[in-house]
Formats: C-alpha cells, sequence, structure tokens
C-alpha cells in the first residue's frame, strides 16, 4: 500500500511543479529536454518519505532521468508507437485513483488548482512518455536469458556477505465458510437492479443512479464507468455480459463474486469496451455470519478428532472458489502459492506466524473479494524458514537476479554507444554530479 501511495503522490507533485514553479531546462538529450520540475519533484518526493538531503541521491535522479529521456528520443528516431487507446486507458485508470483517494473529481481538481481537462492532457503527456521509454528499454533487453550454468556462475562468483537473507516463507491451504445468503436477499437485490434497468430505459441517467446507489465505490464518483479494458481483464460472468452488448444497451442482472450488477455498454473500439456499471452487494447479517463461526468450529472439532481429514473437509465444506486447486491459497502479488510471512496482511499474519508445518490455525474472521465478512482454518502444508540463500531452495529468485544484472549490463552498453550518437547538453549544476555513464564525451 505504501508503495502505491508513493506512486500517487509522485505523480500529483509532478503535475504540481510543472504548474506553479518557474521552470529552466537543465539538459537537452537529443530532441528531450531535463526541466528543473522533473528533478525537483522527484527529490521532493523522496524527501517527504522521511529521507534526509543527499546530493548523492539528486544525481542518482537526474542520472534516471536523462536516462528515461535517452529513451524516448531513440523511441521518435525508431518511430515507436503508443496507441491513443492504450494512453486513454491508463490515463482513466490514474483519474479514478485519484478520485478514489481524495474523493470526488471537484476535489482532485481543487488538489491540483487545475480544471480536469488541463489534469487529462498533463497525464496524456506524461504516460506517454513513459510507455515509450518501457517499450525501448524492453527491446534492448527482451532477448536476454540465462542458462542454469550461468546462474550457478552468478551464485558462486558473490562475496557470502552478499548473499541475501530470504525471509520466512509458508505455503497455505484453506477452508472458507461463506455466511448463507438467502434466495429471497438476492431476490430482493434483483428486483431493485431490474428496476434501475426500467428507470434509464424510461429516460433516468444511468450515470446519476450509478453515482447514488453503487456499492462500487471506486467508479461510482465516474457515473460506473470502468473505462477501456480487454477481454480477460473482467471476471467471467461479468465480461460475458458486457462483451454480448451493443451500445447503449444495458445488461439483465448479472452476479459474479463482487456481488450484482447492470452493466451498460459505452463504447466499443475492436476488442476493447468501455462499460459502466451499478454494483450492489448483499449486507450480511450478525446471524447468519454467527451461524458460519458455529459451522467452521464444527468442523475444526471433527478435524481434531479425526473424524475428517484437512483435505478431505477443504473438498466437502469450503464455500470458496480456491476449493478447486486443493484449497491453496495464492499470494495476490506474485500469483504464486509462498508467502513471506512479513509481508502478509496483519490478520493473516497473526493467524499463522507461529505455527508450525501441518499445523491448523483457530477459526478465524476474513474479507472476501465483495467485502462481506466469513469464516476460514488454515493450514501451513510448507514453512521455508529465513536462511541465506541457496541454489537448491532459491534457484529462481537467484535465476532473477542474474537476469537482472545481466539486463543492466545490456543497457550500460546501450547508453554508451547511444551516447556516443545523439547530441547532448548539460547544465552547469549538474555536471559535477559523478554520473555512472560518461554523458559528456
Amino acid at each position: 500500500m505504501k508503495r502505491i501511495l508513493n506512486i500517487f503522490l509522485l505523480s500529483c507533485l509532478t503535475l504540481m511543479l510543472e504548474a506553479q514553479s518557474i521552470d529552466k531546462v537543465e539538459a537537452i538529450i537529443g530532441g528531450e529536454i531535463v526541466l528543473t520540475s522533473d528533478i525537483e519533484s522527484q527529490y521532493v518526493q523522496y524527501l517527504s518519505q522521511g529521507n534526509l538531503k543527499s546530493d548523492f541521491v539528486k544525481c542518482e535522479i537526474i542520472e534516471d532521468l536523462l536516462f528515461q529521456r535517452l529513451l524516448i528520443n531513440q523511441a521518435k528516431i525508431d518511430s515507436v508507437n503508443i496507441t491513443e487507446e492504450e494512453i486513454d486507458l491508463e490515463v482513466l485508470k490514474r483519474l479514478n485513483y485519484f478520485e478514489s483517494q481524495l474523493g470526488s473529481v471537484k476535489k482532485v481538481e481543487e488538489y491540483f488548482s487545475k480544471p480536469k481537462a488541463e489534469i487529462e492532457l498533463e497525464l496524456e503527456r506524461v504516460i506517454k512518455d513513459q510507455f515509450l521509454a518501457q517499450k525501448v528499454e524492453a527491446s534492448i533487453t527482451s532477448n536476454i536469458k540465462v542458462t542454469p550454468s550461468e546462474v550457478k556462475e552468478f551464485f558462486n562468483s558473490q562475496d557470502v556477505s552478499e548473499i541475501p537473507i530470504v525471509p520466512t516463507q509458508v505455503e497455505m491451504s484453506q477452508i472458507v465458510i461463506r455466511p448463507e445468503i438467502s434466495e429471497n436477499q438476492k431476490d430482493k437485490i434483483r428486483e431493485k437492479l431490474s428496476s434501475f434497468r426500467e428507470r434509464v430505459y424510461n429516460g433516468e441517467d444511468f450515470k446519476v443512479l450509478a453515482a447514488l446507489y453503487s456499492d462500487d465505490q471506486g467508479s461510482a464518483s465516474s457515473g460506473g464507468e470502468l473505462g477501456f479494458v480487454n477481454r480477460g481483464e473482467l471476471v467471467p460472468e461479468f465480461e460475458r455480459a458486457a462483451f454480448r452488448l451493443s451500445e447503449g444497451e444495458i445488461s439483465e442482472v448479472v452476479e459474479s463474486q463482487f456481488g450484482f450488477h447492470i452493466i451498460q455498454l459505452i463504447e466499443r473500439r475492436g476488442e476493447q469496451i468501455n462499460v459502466r456499471h451499478i454494483l450492489l452487494k448483499i449486507k450480511v447479517s450478525s446471524t447468519a455470519l454467527y451461524n458460519a463461526k458455529m459451522k467452521i468450529e464444527d468442523i475444526e472439532k471433527e478435524i481434531k478428532e479425526g473424524k475428517i481429514s484437512f483435505d478431505e473437509a477443504i473438498e466437502k465444506y469450503s464455500d470458496h472458489e480456491s476449493r478447486n486447486n486443493g484449497g491453496l491459497l495464492l499470494n495476490p502479488n506474485t500469483m504464486s502459492t509462498l508467502h513471506t510471512i512479513e509481508d502478509m496482511d496483519p490478520t493473516l499474519r497473526y493467524a499463522v506466524e507461529n505455527l508450525n508445518e501441518s499445523d491448523m490455525s483457530a477459526p478465524s474472521i476474513m474479507k472476501l473479494l465483495d467485502e462481506t465478512k466469513a469464516y476460514r482454518i488454515l493450514r501451513i502444508n510448507t514453512k521455508i524458514e529465513e536462511h541465506k540463500a541457496n541454489l537448491v531452495d532459491d534457484f529462481s529468485m537467484i535465476k532473477d537476479f542474474a537476469i537482472n544484472i545481466k539486463k543492466q549490463d545490456q543497457l550500460i552498453k546501450w547508453i554508451g554507444k547511444t551516447i556516443e550518437k545523439t547530441y547532448i547538453k548539460l547544465n552547469k549544476e549538474i555536471s559535477i554530479c559523478e554520473f555512472k555513464n560518461k554523458w559528456i564525451i
């Protein structure tokens, strides 16, 4: 979460400083420039994290900006193409994020002291440059690979003091019991959404109804609009309904893991669609939640008494989609089955950090994707204690390190060659930095 907020802050500061400072050109890289505000915005973001002032860090920031401009300049020479759809989608994502953090479009405008249209134009420029730089960098390093023998050689070449400590990791399975939702509750939600659908067809504005009633707080402030998405980016039930629609058409009520929706297609661009929706979530009663607690405690008792195994209980009782994968709990950051204890959500960490391999947790409450509560029991399948990295247990991680080092070497070679054939001018103030690369020949 901290990383996401830092990115958000950096974007905000960049826009604010560009608007509020009198800029000066600090460097020219081919047809690209680095402004004082570009440097200061990133340096202010670094200081905002509680770091002390550092000329060394400021010089690192400057060199990163020089590298980015070199990539962008090369992208334009090579006619690298970024589609308007790619840029528009990313602009919408970032604006939606700003709105979710600040509360409304009006508050975003107040924060930046700019109307939404100007913020969008600034974002379009920043995002286009980021995408151009990413594409060129990817093309330089796309063919980098390492063989198992190179991984071994890389690992053996490291000083013992440089070998990283791998924190404790666990693989877990879970049994989840959801509170029971009656068909009567579901029918009432369906009826309410159907009435919204009818009201729109009778002339009311879908956007207004979404802003007033949708339980999706991330899109409600934008009239329920999600922005352009590709096939495969939405949950299956929602996606099937959305891609069948004609422009302006509203779907029947759709049930997904997030709740119940009606969807309106705004625009279609080939295999991309832009939709808006109204989401209604079922409110779980305290009685239903208590009954779920009682049920999972009975399951726990059955397992402890040997009447059923944990794996059998997953198959027989679990109300979660992980049941189809043996109850395995996936790491949302890496999509692997291994979880680093120190990176876990606090409630999950509290439940498992003192368990050993094959131990089972006590029943604990959890929040599902639709934000309703449920109860679960966790079992530690595998526990890898904190240790120094080694080739047996951590080959994939060491391989990634080796690839990254090789990519960095390739980029350094590319920078050297490209500098030789690129017009570069640095101001005296930044020329005093001791850069890793020789920017002035």
